[in-house]
């Protein structure tokens, strides 16, 4: 019994090694470092691609080059302002962070006024890093634009274009600051949406390029840059509403120009003034009024010895034009006004106890708030 077993055993060996040296020798032939030419190693597929002498056309499309171009004239703009801490005592803290474009490589930056409003010091972070000191050359808080200055020269600068020529559907980027510095340079693409959008803003109404490139908290003052890689707005606000997406809006430049160049020259805007308190049905419902007029602006007050005050203008009359312009709101007077140059005379069509009548009024420099 025991001499079966072991023979048995000893043809299992013989078996086991015969199978072995099978396996071996045609299994070998996968384990084996070479590998036929009709396979490729797992570790070829890992290696880095070869160098591209050039970046297709496909990739490297006007809005590519657009951003390249605009993109390092884009600067983050820090406000800061003084405050009491929990010990009473006076410090410098951050009040917000907001975008600003370089347009002049003397250091003159256009942005947004709420940007740099109410700031007791301004730092100006440049897309290569440096971190210089700003200061407001001045502000106009009716179109929301500023001038900062920076004691530096040779900075790389955009383009300002002309936003009469833009087409609503072309390509645009808005380049800037979204939520803070830790996503300075951010850019975003979209299209022009609309032209001259009438937005009233307090009492006054704005005519601004709407887009669907993204703009949220901290693109204030930034760029918003056609498929040429020029300047076509200074980004300003955007709706937020639950549920409203893709609703941006931007100062036209041809708008923005001649005020940069007046914050600049002046440090103020220089505008013509009626000298008139008014009200309309709106604003009368605000402050407990309720007017009985069909159209037109209530006149509630006038400034003694202003134009109004000079060309007869009485408490109680109801301004129904100025010029060829109907005026039913205190926005449509504002806008009115502006369009007219200081020294000009206008005519201003009112309502007097029921009888129309036509009176024209010299226009003066509105007076520095004091």
């Amino acid at each position: 019994m025991n001499r079966k077993i072991g023979q048995i055993f000893l043809i299992a060996v013989v078996g086991a090694l015969i199978g072995g040296s099978l396996v071996l020798g045609y299994g070998g032939r996968f384990l084996s470092k070479s590998t036929p030419q009709n396979m490729t190693p797992i570790q070829s597929l890992l290696q880095e691609p070869a160098a591209q002498a050039q970046v297709s056309e496909a990739r490297n499309t006007p809005l590519v080059r657009a951003a390249q171009t605009v993109g390092p004239a884009v600067v983050g703009i820090t406000n800061k302002a003084y405050a009491r801490n929990s010990f009473n005592r006076k410090e410098l803290v951050e009040q917000g962070v907001g975008s600003g474009v370089i347009f002049d490589g003397n250091g003159y930056i256009a942005t947004n006024n709420h940007v740099v409003e109410n700031a007791q010091e301004i730092t100006v972070s440049l897309a290569d890093g440096r971190v210089l000191a700003g200061r407001v050359l001045g502000a106009d808080p009716a179109t929301d634009l500023a001038v900062v200055k920076v004691d530096a020269t040779g900075l790389p600068t955009a383009v300002l274009g002309d936003s009469d020529g833009l087409l609503v559907g072309e390509p645009a980027l808005a380049i800037g600051n979204p939520l803070g510095l830790e996503f300075k340079g951010s850019v975003t693409a979209g299209v022009i949406s609309a032209l001259n959008r009438s937005i009233e803003i307090g009492e006054r109404k704005f005519k601004l390029i709407q887009t669907d490139a993204a703009i949220n908290p901290g693109n204030s003052g930034g760029a918003l840059v056609n498929a040429d890689g020029v300047v076509v707005g200074i980004n300003s606000a955007k709706i937020a509403v639950a549920g409203v997406e893709g609703i941006g809006f931007s100062i036209p430049i041809n708008t923005a120009r001649p005020i940069l160049q007046s914050l600049i020259e002046k440090g103020r805007v220089v505008r013509a003034y009626l000298g008139v308190g008014i009200l309309d049905r709106n604003t009368a419902a605000t402050y407990g009024y309720e007017l009985t007029i069909d159209k037109g602006v209530y006149l509630l007050q006038i400034a003694k010895g202003g134009p109004a005050d000079k060309a007869g203008l009485r408490e109680g009359d109801v301004i129904l034009k100025i010029g060829d312009t109907e005026v039913n709101s205190v926005a449509d007077l504002r806008g009115a006004v502006d369009e007219q140059a200081v020294g000009n005379t206008v005519s201003v069509t009112i309502l007097r106890k029921g009888n129309q009548q036509t009176v024209n009024v010299l226009l003066e420099e509105m007076p520095t708030p004091q």
